[in-house]
């Protein structure tokens, strides 16, 4: 008699705790995605706003000649063979050959140039070594074209270089002061034990660098390199000062300009030059963007 009492009312909170089911539940799951949408709504609108450029480009570049000038937004047919297209047109695969070997070279040359320099700057404690910092923060304000001319004048003049992308890719290989700044901003923040129980350990200061700095600054290497390369890929005034008047020293970036214009009343040739001139960045950014975040956030941890 006395279970039978006990278990009526187990049975009935169980029957309380069920899930709701039928019309309740489908309520209860509206309610939920409203919520999400509600608390997310500013970052869907901005996601959208990014997003939706690219969205119109790629829709552009599958379209016919006839549709693509007619304003439509959608595809009647799907033209993959514009980018064929693209790719056999007299010169893009020598100026993507160009861009690699700039964005490529130019970025190894300032991770190479950068790291020691930074070590040293946060790591070693010297005299000047403020005003050494203070010197390479000052030529982080010095706009570019306030030197090109004279620039321009020692690679053509001394060094005959003019008409190729050498003079932009050779001084990468002496440092570059963004660089140097943001990571040894980042290697302020890797306590000085470690450097100390190397040098305990019988390790010289190459070593050190090598076996126990570079490792752990991977992050803040990757940000720079991620940096760099954006910046070689997408530079348009360094090959337009140099490299204009050879068009097989052109990069992607100067080269677009021409495909331009030669297609100028060809959109959708057009967007899918663009937007194969965008795709090497957004694979990389998509593929690195983890390291790329954290070495960004840590190099302003610590002054």
């Amino acid at each position: 008699m006395t279970s039978t009492t006990l278990s009526a009312p187990s049975t009935a909170s169980t029957a309380t705790t069920a899930k709701p089911r039928g019309p309740e539940a489908a309520r209860a799951r509206r309610k939920r995605i409203l919520h999400w949408i509600a608390v997310h709504s500013v970052a869907i609108a901005v996601a959208l706003l990014f997003i939706l450029p690219f969205v119109f480009v790629f829709l552009t570049s599958v379209m016919s000649d006839s549709q693509a000038m007619s304003g439509d937004l959608w595809p009647s047919s799907w033209h993959w063979e514009n980018y064929k297209a693209v790719f056999e047109t007299d010169g893009f695969l020598t100026w993507w050959r160009n861009s690699l070997m700039y964005a490529g070279l130019g970025t190894l040359f300032t991770v190479c140039s950068a790291i020691p320099v930074a070590y040293a700057l946060a790591k070693f404690r010297f005299r000047g070594r403020r005003t050494a910092m203070l010197l390479v923060i000052s030529t982080m304000m010095l706009p570019p074209q306030v030197i090109v001319i004279p620039m321009y004048l020692v690679w053509a003049q001394q060094f005959h270089l003019s008409g190729t992308l050498w003079p932009l890719i050779i001084p990468m290989a002496f440092g570059d002061a963004y660089s140097i700044f943001l990571l040894r901003q980042f290697l302020l923040t890797i306590p000085k034990e470690y450097i100390e129980s190397a040098r305990v350990d019988g390790c010289g200061e190459v070593r050190t660098l090598l076996k126990i700095i570079v490792p752990m600054a991977k992050p803040g290497i990757a940000a720079i390199a991620l940096f760099q390369f954006f910046y070689c890929w997408n530079d348009y005034f360094g090959p337009q000062i140099y490299a204009a008047q050879d068009p097989g020293s052109w990069t992607l970036s100067y080269g677009l300009e021409s495909f331009k214009s030669a297609h100028m009343v060809n959109w959708n040739m057009t967007m899918a030059a663009t937007l194969l001139v965008m795709a090497p960045v957004i694979v990389v950014f998509f593929f690195a963007q983890k390291a790329f975040v954290e070495g960004v956030t840590l190099t302003g941890v610590k002054g």
